[in-house]
């Protein structure tokens, strides 16, 4: 993880931080050997050709990245969260009803080739 993406981690609001550290977590127990780069100006996780982008807004963290069709029926089960075309803007409370195992289903979709 270079320096950019830390500075970016560590001005993390701190009532988003849990839940960015908790994404983070489970991309990286999936994908160990991901690349972390800063992109766009926020964290990107890169495996081969897949990005999957995660980043800080002001209600919460975002998710996108994924190609069209490949959320693993996330987005059909939670049609409130999507705010574009392959992104998903999580507030804390949002997360909290969402277990580890659905967001594991996104991460694979978006990041195994």
């Amino acid at each position: 993880m270079g320096d950019g993406v830390r500075e970016y981690v560590s001005a993390i609001d701190p009532r988003y931080r849990p839940l960015f550290d908790r994404l983070q977590r489970l991309v990286l127990e999936m994908h160990p050997d991901a690349a972390v780069v800063l992109s766009y100006k926020i964290p990107t996780y890169k495996v081969g050709r897949r990005r999957l982008f995660i980043g800080v807004w002001k209600h919460g963290v975002s998710l996108y990245g994924w190609d069209q069709g490949r959320d693993a029926g996330f987005i059909a089960r939670h049609p409130e969260l999507k705010t574009g075309r392959g992104t998903l803007q999580l507030r804390p409370t949002d997360a909290d009803r969402i277990a580890d195992d659905e967001f594991r289903d996104l991460i694979r979709a978006a990041l195994d080739a």
